[in-house]
């Protein structure tokens, strides 16, 4: 993998927040005699007659394969590794890759960095000039070769390093950043040794292998087994990362992972790594992923997405509750933007469950699912509303590249206080710069339940109870009466910023 440490989608590079652990190392053995309270408790040797020691020993089954060899002789001529020349310029504000010093105003040593080349200077937006390492395998005989995004990002001359040695130059054919996929093409023709994606998806503890190019060495292989699946790391809207122990390090970005039988269950991309170098957790694009992805990039150079045009967000207890939903399965719907699902009939409110019959389990899923399917397919959505499930159909447009919301509603009300959840409630309109819709959270205790289910000042609530509010007197209405009903929470839906979604508050504290 590259050596991007900063960047926290990069497989060589990727850094979730330090965790305040401590290493506890327990030593196993065999103890001969314990004292205990100056008495020496003494063990005694058994001896197994021969039948019953060998039934012993072939009940335990072996840790492993004896050798992967025959799989690594198999598979390492279509692995290579990524060369790629580079080409970037400082960014707008001044600051390039390499982080120049911070100087306060008038230092002596600013004056000398802007004579010089440094920030502000006549050299600030020079390119500079770069080497990236990585790795990729072959997917076809004619020299397909797939490999991360971040490999190749910014590449002005791409290389491919064979097994056997042999450089040959590539070119790029299409990149996906939302995914970190690239496919490349080796411009020499010839028939190259290739492997091919695996159709089934492996289960947590099946034992894989991993072949790249760490730290610029080449043609390494390391074993381990699935940790995990469905790994979620914040690096983008489809995260769906296997987890491997296989140790990774920089330079396997784009290197594949092999099962058992020499397919390509996921193409190494992201480790979590403290110190710099493999800690036993690595992240892997999954084969069915990779595939469609791929696919695309060879077809058309891109990759198309559906888009049904919905804001979504997880279904928590809470929520749960307030909408009378028995488990915490499906994606809310915070707004139904102008789009394929507002005019097929879904609202804000509303929660999908599925797609074509298919159940979902929350947001990731949902927005996976639909992109995956395309723009122009036509799917059918079920979804729950008011305790009854609905299905509808619609066709898929293509996702956009930027996505806006709006809030329609305009009245006004007075100020009122929520002391019970911490929040001071005032009409859209009396303050400037909240827009004319809703009722703003004009203050908040930050130690109050109102922040501690994720309000925040400044956010405009546009419903309660799955009604428009323009007044702090309907939403406090709206709690007590959602209290005198019953309902152990009332749903409020929030504007902060662009973005919408909801708040489950408890009407235990409405007074």
């Amino acid at each position: 993998m590259t050596d991007r440490t900063t960047d926290p989608h990069r497989a060589e590079g990727f850094a979730l927040p330090r965790p305040g652990l401590r290493a506890r190392v327990f030593l196993l053995g065999a103890v001969s005699a314990l004292a205990l309270g100056g008495a020496a408790l003494n063990t005694s040797i058994v001896t197994l007659p021969a039948r019953a020691e060998a039934a012993l020993n072939q009940s335990i089954a072996p840790a492993g394969p004896a050798s992967f060899a025959d799989l690594v002789d198999r598979v390492k001529g279509a692995v290579v590794s990524v060369r790629v020349k580079t080409v970037q310029t400082a960014s707008a504000d001044g600051d390039d890759e390499h982080g120049m010093p911070q100087f306060a105003p008038g230092d002596p040593l600013e004056r000398f960095f802007k004579q010089f080349g440094g920030r502000g200077g006549q050299f600030r937006n020079k390119p500079h000039k770069g080497m990236a390492l990585g790795s990729g395998f072959i997917i076809s005989s004619d020299g397909y070769v797939v490999t991360n995004n971040h490999v190749v990002q910014n590449a002005t001359e791409v290389e491919i390093q064979l097994d056997g040695g042999k450089t040959v130059p590539a070119k790029i054919v299409g990149t996906d950043k939302k995914t970190d996929l690239a496919l490349l093409k080796i411009k020499d023709s010839g028939t190259y040794p290739f492997v091919q994606f695996g159709s089934k998806t492996p289960r947590v503890g099946d034992w894989v292998v991993a072949v790249g190019n760490p730290f610029g060495l080449g043609g390494t292989v390391t074993a381990g087994i699935v940790s995990a699946r469905g790994r979620d790391i914040g690096s983008g809207p489809y995260d769906d990362f296997l987890q491997i122990d296989a140790p990774v390090n920089r330079g396997n970005s784009g290197g594949p992972t092999f099962d058992a039988n020499g397919q390509v269950v996921g193409v190494n991309t992201a480790i979590f790594s403290p110190s710099g170098g493999s800690v036993g957790i690595g992240f892997a694009i999954p084969a069915d992923v990779a595939k469609q992805v791929v696919g695309e990039l060879k077809d058309k150079g891109v990759v198309s997405r559906g888009y049904i045009g919905v804001q979504i967000q997880p279904v928590t207890q809470d929520i749960a509750e307030s909408l009378g939903l028995k488990d915490t399965k499906g994606a809310l719907v915070a707004e139904a933007k102008t789009g394929p699902a507002a005019e097929a009939g879904v609202k804000s409110g509303d929660v999908i469950v599925a797609v074509n019959g298919e159940k979902i389990d929350g947001p990731r899923e949902l927005a996976r699912k639909i992109a995956g399917i395309g723009p122009d397919k036509k799917v059918e959505l079920t979804y729950m509303r008011g305790g009854s499930e609905k299905t509808v159909s619609l066709t898929l447009a293509k996702l956009p590249g930027e996505r806006q919301a709006k809030a329609d509603r305009e009245d006004g009300g007075s100020p009122a206080s929520l002391s019970s959840y911490g929040l001071e409630l005032a009409p859209a309109t009396a303050v400037p710069g909240a827009g004319k819709n809703g009722v703003v959270v004009a203050d908040i205790d930050p130690d109050g339940l109102g922040a501690q289910k994720g309000l925040r000042s400044g956010d405009v609530i546009l419903e309660a109870a799955g009604k428009p509010v323009s007044s702090p007197a309907q939403v406090v209405a709206a709690l007590k009466d959602a209290r005198a009903e019953g309902h152990k929470a009332v749903l409020l839906r929030v504007k902060t910023g662009d973005a919408t979604h909801f708040v489950a508050l408890a009407t235990r504290s409405a007074s």
